[in-house]
């Protein structure tokens, strides 16, 4: 597969559409909520997910096998998972899918916070400390906002440990042997990890089924294979493809379209500040990501 330099058109739509993908999928699993308790939904979703999954590295005749030393720290990525996705379906079953998106998607925020303190080559720069402030400041602002829509201070608490544990799981393939690891082994390690945890978690939550429709039976369906397993596999194939600061800087583009399919799918009413909070975390990680230009051209990962 041919390496590319710099972000190009066929790039620039491929990425657009799967940041839109992934707002949609926050609407999805909010109204999937209906007919499956969030923490089974979760769990039943990476078993699913490890299902189509393996078929995909069969069928592509991709090994199973992983290196022995990145084993332990695939446990370790696979528990951070089950954790971001059971704080993440709870939040969306508790609050605005508006909400969530917004303190979700502030993840590059806690994910640069902690490279400039575990990784001294990438300390902070003026650019990206005015890019914290702004993304942190309307964390707070969407936060301190109680009255559009549906909020829940437990809600909005579980999405921010959420992009915690998604900040940490891009960590550990940063710092640890998993950095070496397949993309396919990264993920389907911890989707076989996340499904028994989140599963045997799931009876502590409630009854498994609520009002089950077709309607939740698709949306799950969609999740299984459109986000889950292919889905995820795609954004690594992205990544492999262009740099890596190319392929984040459209990051911002997920909780901007989150927030839009919220308002008209769900008919959730966004207050001015929520507005204001979403332009400033949107901003924010653009300036977090952003590269001078004359080290994007270098080529490479970023």
């Amino acid at each position: 597969m041919e390496r590319k330099d710099s972000m190009d058109a066929i790039g620039a739509v491929c990425l657009t559409a799967f940041a839109l993908h992934l707002a949609f999928n926050q609407v999805v699993i909010k109204v999937t909520a209906g007919g499956f308790s969030p923490v089974f939904a979760a769990g039943f979703r990476s078993a699913g997910a490890v299902l189509v999954l393996l078929l995909w590295m069969y069928l592509r005749g991709v090994s199973l096998r992983m290196p022995r030393n990145a084993l332990p720290w695939a446990v370790v990525s696979g528990l951070f998972f089950a954790f971001e996705f059971l704080c993440l379906f709870i939040a969306l079953d508790l609050t605005a899918v508006s909400r969530a998106s917004i303190i979700l998607y502030s993840m590059p925020v806690w994910l640069a916070l902690a490279s400039s303190v575990l990784l001294p080559s990438e300390g902070l720069t003026l650019r990206k400390t005015l890019g914290l402030a702004l993304a942190m400041g309307g964390v707070v602002l969407a936060l301190s906002d109680r009255s559009s829509g549906q909020a829940s201070w437990t809600g909005d608490i579980l999405a921010l440990l959420a992009a915690f544990s998604w900040a940490g799981i891009a960590l550990l393939v940063r710092v640890t042997p998993l950095a070496d690891v397949a993309p396919e082994h990264q993920l389907i390690g911890q989707l076989a990890i996340s499904a028994p945890v989140l599963l045997l978690l799931a009876p502590l939550f409630g009854p498994f089924l609520r009002e089950v429709a077709p309607i939740h039976i698709a949306g799950m369906a969609f999740q299984i294979i459109a986000i889950a397993s292919l889905g995820f596999l795609a954004w690594f194939w992205l990544l492999k493809r262009y740099p890596a600061n190319s392929v984040a800087s459209f990051s911002f583009l997920s909780p901007v379209a989150a927030v839009i399919f919220g308002w008209l799918i769900l008919d959730e009413r966004i207050a001015p500040q929520v507005w204001v909070a979403l332009v400033m975390v949107a901003v924010g990680i653009t300036l977090i990501n952003r590269k001078p230009r004359q080290r994007a051209q270098v080529g490479g990962p970023g």
